[in-house]
């Protein structure tokens, strides 16, 4: 690439994920975007390339697929061509009662969000604590921290974001290496209806934009926060949820998703 630092983003061809494309580009990061469909990526990273000119390279590659996956660990493990930030942002969800949904798909849900996440974040951890400098942002959800009755494995797999990286943000505190976990609420990316998570009944107020979390997660990261919930009311909801009683937790969120 041209010698700036880079940026890997999973999930890079639209959402949070573009939404890091263009800010991390107008940050003066070179780009290496990642996410399943070749011909989404190409719009994006032509956008950013002319915007901000910086390099852009882009890798289609469905995360779940362990041979997938395996060129996009060996990229983002490069001596020669480090990734000096990493956005962990590809997911995916699901919605219905567990019994009820194909356990393949639940399956392939929990090796795009938690397995893809944890071999890219190894791949890299090495060159940046070596070099004293680079962090990852991984992307959770405000599901991550409660049981999500009619989401369990997506809220699940959250849980399991959220406490990862808490854990290896103390691992490497001191070492230069900054690493922040995202957790946004309603956004407007698509993902709800890709995911068939349907909310016509959340407010408006509720709702947050792409491009507003992803400066969230990208301010929360520069001051090295291990967590970092956007907005107001988002922030709010955590903190009831910490001090209520786990069983009155799960039933409101089991209220909330029958409305839902």
């Amino acid at each position: 690439m041209s010698g700036r630092p880079a940026a890997l983003v999973t999930g890079a061809s639209n959402g949070i994920g573009a939404s890091f494309v263009r800010l991390l580009g107008g940050a003066g990061y070179d780009l290496v975007m990642v996410a399943r469909g070749a011909p989404a990526l190409e719009r994006v990273a032509d956008e950013v390339r002319h915007q901000h000119d910086v390099a852009t390279e882009v890798i289609a590659a469905d995360l779940a697929d362990q041979e997938q996956l395996a060129v996009v660990e060996a990229r983002a493990a490069s001596v020669d061509d480090p990734i000096e930030l990493l956005v962990n942002n590809a997911g995916v969800g699901s919605a219905g009662a567990f019994i009820d949904l194909p356990i393949d798909g639940e399956v392939a849900q929990v090796d795009l969000n938690i397995t893809a996440l944890v071999r890219l974040t190894h791949a890299v951890l090495p060159g940046m604590v070596g070099r004293g400098r680079g962090g990852i942002i991984n992307v959770s959800s405000l599901g991550g921290f409660q049981p999500a009755p009619l989401n369990a494995t997506y809220s699940a797999t959250k849980a399991f974001v959220l406490s990862f990286t808490e854990a290896v943000h103390e691992e490497v505190l001191g070492s230069g290496v900054q690493v922040s976990c995202l957790c946004p609420g309603f956004t407007r990316t698509g993902f709800q209806e890709r995911s068939g998570m349907s909310a016509p009944g959340i407010p408006e107020f509720a709702w947050q934009s792409a491009d507003q979390v992803a400066e969230a997660g990208w301010a929360g990261w520069q001051q090295n926060r291990a967590v970092v919930v956007p907005g107001a009311l988002n922030k709010a909801t955590v903190g009831m949820v910490r001090v209520l009683p786990r069983v009155a937790v799960r039933k409101m969120a089991k209220r909330v998703a029958d409305t839902l």
